[in-house]
């Protein structure tokens, strides 16, 4: 293929002719963390320690630990890119943490030619993450960042600090928009959190409504139903074909939705008519090795011309229109008193298995019909309103992706 005037090919693809070929470890510093003696460990800050950030607890203050700063020789602070050296997954790029980090972050220190941000962006880039993650699938040990393969990736930088900074500067802001959009679907969610718990419990009702709700139990205004089973070498395969169904598992059930990713399918023998889903069903993920992931539900409402069912691990709450909304109902999936009666089915066992029954039997006060679908449509409009942010979101991470690709390529030149 002919290069475009100004530009050159290199171990990196086609660049500027003007960038310098450079590699990763010729342009960044990588230095391990270190593992104070577990007997120092504290759960809660005292004078004289500090935090030590390990992977599972950057995000989050659940594992928080603290150790006598004496120990430690390894610090890192907000403005710090760290690295997750082992996994998986692997090579997760880190910032915004602060305190003393472990042997399982490496913190990425560019040198002076090159900018921080710039180098921030260079490592948050897809294509290295599944260099690096193709990698560390290779090994027979503990899988984790091979630094000799990563220093030795080829890394083409502009030449000037001021080309790198407008590049990063740009990313940057696109990742303000992200950021703005995940902060307001996280208000919205939490809005929404708050409408269901008064809609749902009558604690607010809507204009026009009045009279008391009564006790029902789920199995009064539907039936659950348990999965197919299946024998995986000889029912399953690659495709849709005219003798299958469409199967969805526990990871098909995200963000209370019914999504299409990762699907199976199975011989249609394996599947009674009443095991194929319609609209409006409730999806539950039945059993899993995770308590946290038992119970989870989410609304199926694919419309695509095959017909879906559901593994054995999986369960259905299939809701009598003429008894009850079935938004309505779908809605109790998510609230806490669900969440509860969950948790305390589950509750001093070591089977993390719900029967039929144990969704039917869930206790709840409802209005009549009519409220009932009144308080569906509200928080319907809520939902619809969130989907257009998500929308929003994530066709804004794909611009991200895809500007990524052309300025730390130098395909568009900002200076």
């Amino acid at each position: 293929m002919e290069l475009k005037p100004g530009y050159k090919q290199t171990e990196a693809g086609i660049v500027p002719a003007d960038w310098i070929d450079s590699t990763v470890g010729e342009l960044i510093t990588f230095e391990g963390g270190s593992q104070p003696d577990k007997r120092h460990f504290r759960q809660s800050w005292r004078s004289g320690y500090i935090r030590l950030i390990q992977i599972r607890d950057y995000k989050s203050d659940k594992y928080e630990t603290y150790v006598p700063s004496i120990l430690v020789r390894r610090f890192c602070d907000e403005n710090d890119i760290m690295v997750g050296r082992y996994g998986p997954p692997v090579f997760q790029i880190l910032k915004g943490i602060s305190g003393a980090y472990n042997v399982a972050l490496i913190k990425a220190t560019p040198k002076m030619q090159l900018n921080k941000k710039y180098a921030y962006y260079f490592l948050s880039q897809d294509s290295l993450f599944k260099f690096v993650d193709k990698l560390s699938q290779r090994s027979s040990g503990q899988t984790g960042v091979d630094l000799k393969e990563l220093r030795a990736y080829p890394f083409p930088l502009p030449p000037t600090q001021a080309e790198q900074e407008a590049i990063a500067e740009a990313l940057s802001d696109t990742d303000a928009l992200i950021e703005s959009l995940n902060k307001l679907i996280a208000k919205k969610r939490q809005i929404k959190q708050g409408a269901m718990q008064e809609l749902l419990t009558g604690q607010r009702r809507l204009p026009g409504f009045s009279g008391e709700w009564e006790s029902k139990r789920l199995g009064e205004f539907g039936n659950c139903l348990r999965g197919v089973s299946y024998k995986g070498d000889s029912d399953l395969f690659e495709h849709d074909t005219n003798q299958t169904k469409r199967l969805l598992r526990s990871n098909n059930v995200q963000m209370a939705m019914v999504v299409e990713n990762d699907l199976q399918f199975v011989h249609q023998d394996c599947v009674s008519d009443i095991q194929i889903l319609k609209p409006r069903d409730v999806l539950i993920c039945m059993a899993n090795g995770s308590k946290d992931l038992v119970g989870k539900a989410g609304l199926f409402y694919i419309n695509d011309g095959f017909d879906y069912t559901f593994g054995a691990f999986m369960g259905c709450f299939r809701t009598d229109p003429t008894l009850a909304n079935q938004n309505f109902v779908f809605y109790l999936f998510q609230t806490e008193g669900y969440r509860n009666h969950i948790n305390n089915l589950l509750a001093g066992s070591s089977i993390n298995n719900l029967r039929p029954s144990s969704i039917e039997s869930l206790e709840f006060h409802a209005p009549g019909l009519s409220e009932q679908t009144a308080i569906a449509t509200i928080l319907g409009d809520m939902d619809t309103e969130l989907a257009a942010l998500e929308s929003r979101l994530a066709k804004a991470r794909h611009i991200k992706q895809g500007m990524m690709q052309e300025l730390l390529t130098g395909r568009i030149r900002l200076v």
